[in-house]
């Protein structure tokens, strides 16, 4: 499948046309995946101001104001630094390459870590809610599942960009029969990086990673009603999400570090760690079954991909 770095490389490819329409796909898919689950966030908010989980409204400089008033500077907020974040663990990723070219590095279009923006987005976050004195560990659990929605709908952006977040190789003769080529191998023709990728191509794991932020979303959506407990749905989120990373590392293709002669990537460290942190505050807010019953199940085989991975 071919890759669409701009709007009008689709364009051009429906219409037969020779136009240039500088507008990035994956910086579109970034801002509808903000937009959605902005609005995601803020009806839970809302939610939770109707059923007093939140208060009704809190004293700001500029007044009295609805917690979910503060969505959008709130958003605002955590992508800024969220992307700060993405670039910074990305350089510490390839450290040597920033030393040999620090601008190439810091003002290139590739190259954001997720767990980066992540840690730097929601600590921003946390910060911007404690300065408005609005509770943070229920505020977590109403903006769970507008995360992983906003993640899987940015890793359709890189899909189509062909930014680089592809898998290794595939091994064709793994392939199911059931299985359409199209969803086990891709080459990215006209990515935005200009990499020739030889057939039969590489595994399309921003396809997979979309497709798994799906079904994440929508156990959490489902559960999140249930979970009376303040942080349970959060943990619950922490456990799947570093559960779906951590197997797609599997075939992801990422700098790897060695550390006593094992080696791993950053996200790999990272995600045994977030998995044991949603562990540990599953179990702590499990007085539900649900949420204790999800999150040791998943928690359980995450670890043993930890393992299967060292």
């Amino acid at each position: 499948m071919n890759s669409y770095p701009y709007l009008s490389d689709i364009l051009n490819a429906w219409f037969g046309t020779d136009w240039y329409i500088p507008i990035a796909m994956f910086g579109t898919f970034v801002a509808l995946a903000l937009i959605i689950a902005s609005g995601i966030a803020r009806k839970e908010f809302l939610r939770y101001e109707r059923i007093g989980i939140l208060p009704s409204s809190i004293n700001t400089s500029k007044g009295k104001v609805s917690p979910h008033q503060l969505i959008q500077d709130l958003v605002i907020i955590c992508v800024i630094f969220g992307l700060v974040g993405a670039r910074i663990f990305h350089i510490l990723d390839y450290p040597s390459e920033f030393l040999s070219n620090p601008a190439g590095m810091i003002f290139s279009r590739a190259g954001f870590s997720i767990y980066g923006g992540l840690v730097f987005g929601i600590s921003a976050g946390i910060m911007f809610l404690r300065k408005h004195s609005v509770p943070i560990i229920v505020s977590l659990d109403a903006v769970a599942p507008a995360m992983i929605l906003g993640y899987g709908i940015g890793r359709l952006g890189c899909q189509i960009s062909g930014d680089g977040d592809w898998g290794i190789p595939s091994n064709m003769s793994l392939k199911p029969t059931w299985v359409p080529e199209w969803f086990w191998a891709q080459i990215y023709e006209n990515n935005i990086l200009g990499i020739d990728i030889p057939a039969p191509g590489v595994y399309p794991t921003p396809l997979y990673e979309f497709v798994m932020a799906l079904l994440i979303f929508s156990v959490l959506w489902t559960i999140r009603k249930r979970i009376k407990t303040p942080g349970g749905l959060f943990s619950i989120y922490l456990v799947l999400s570093g559960f779906e990373r951590l197997l797609i590392e599997k075939i992801r293709i990422n700098r790897e570090i060695s550390v006593f002669d094992y080696s791993f990537t950053q996200a790999e460290i990272i995600s045994i760690f977030v998995i044991i942190l949603g562990l540990v505050g599953t179990l702590i807010t499990s007085n539900l079954k649900v949420a204790g019953k999800i999150g040791i199940s998943f928690a359980i085989v995450g670890a043993l991909t930890a393992c299967a991975t060292i």
